[in-house]
């Protein structure tokens, strides 16, 4: 009896379903192997709310100085052109939707570090150990280059422009600018001057993975020049010639600076 209990043991074990087998290594390898789509989804959402959350608190911030933040620092370039420019609001709601404007920009501006961290934090998992090693070095720098380019352009950018506005046209007719547009016009300059600044971390990154060389970047150095004028004039909000060269004199320091940045990161590659 127990004999014939082996026998029909072995034989359900030599007739066990293929198909279910496989299935478990499916899983198995789907468990060790990559990211599903769904997750791939699950990951993404997860990275927009921890970015949410980092403008939530900079935008918080931002409103506990508001008054002092659009008096002393957003207005402050209007006040010191010769003449000082004329603000006028034109709406009911005008000053309060500027403030909720500037403290949601300004909750962005403050929360830059965060999101980068989040946005490189999701696309790890598709870079190499050796290329991953280098998320925390390329978000210290991002940031820093991305808070430059506002500070470039409020100190030197904004006061020209603004200069050129105030001193433009007839003496006859008063220069009095809508407060909506003024403010569009200096948060879309420093926002412009703060993205392009990052060219050098862009550079770095595409030059790690093997996309960018300095040998082509040389190459093409005066298709790249027009480049620069184009995007320059396309950024800056002012029809002057002024801005744009403002704009486009730092792009070319910083595409030279890219190409040195080129060298340097193949060259540790090499070794």
């Amino acid at each position: 009896m127990i004999s014939d209990i082996k026998e029909i043991k072995d034989t359900e074990d030599n007739h066990s379903d293929p198909e279910s087998e496989n299935d478990f290594n499916s899983v198995n390898s789907d468990e060790e192997g990559e990211m599903t789509f769904l997750e791939h989804l699950e990951e993404f959402r997860w990275r927009l709310i921890r970015s949410a959350i980092g403008v939530v608190i900079g935008g918080i911030i931002v409103g506990i100085f508001i008054t002092w933040i659009m008096d002393n620092v957003l207005l402050l370039p209007a006040q010191q052109t010769t003449p000082p420019l004329k603000l006028q609001n034109i709406k009911p709601f005008g000053q309060f939707s500027l403030y909720m404007e500037v403290i949601i920009v300004g909750g962005i501006i403050l929360s830059i570090p965060n999101i980068i961290y989040q946005f490189w934090k999701f696309i790890e998992p598709a870079l190499k150990p050796s290329e991953s090693k280098y998320i925390k070095s390329i978000v210290i720098y991002s940031s820093i280059c991305f808070l430059s380019g506002i500070v470039f352009a409020y100190f030197v950018m904004l006061p020209t422009a603004l200069e050129f506005f105030a001193n433009f046209g007839s003496s006859v007719i008063d220069n009095i600018i809508a407060v909506d547009e003024y403010f569009s016009f200096i948060i879309s300059t420093m926002l412009a001057a703060g993205l392009v600044f990052e060219l050098p971390m862009v550079s770095f990154f595409l030059s790690k993975i093997g996309i960018l060389k300095p040998d082509f970047m040389k190459k093409y150095r005066k298709h790249a020049i027009i480049l620069i004028l184009l995007i320059a004039g396309i950024l800056t909000p002012s029809p002057d010639i002024t801005s744009q060269l403002l704009l486009a004199g730092p792009l070319f320091v910083l595409y030279e600076i890219s190409i040195i940045i080129c060298k340097i990161s193949q060259k540790k590659t090499a070794k």
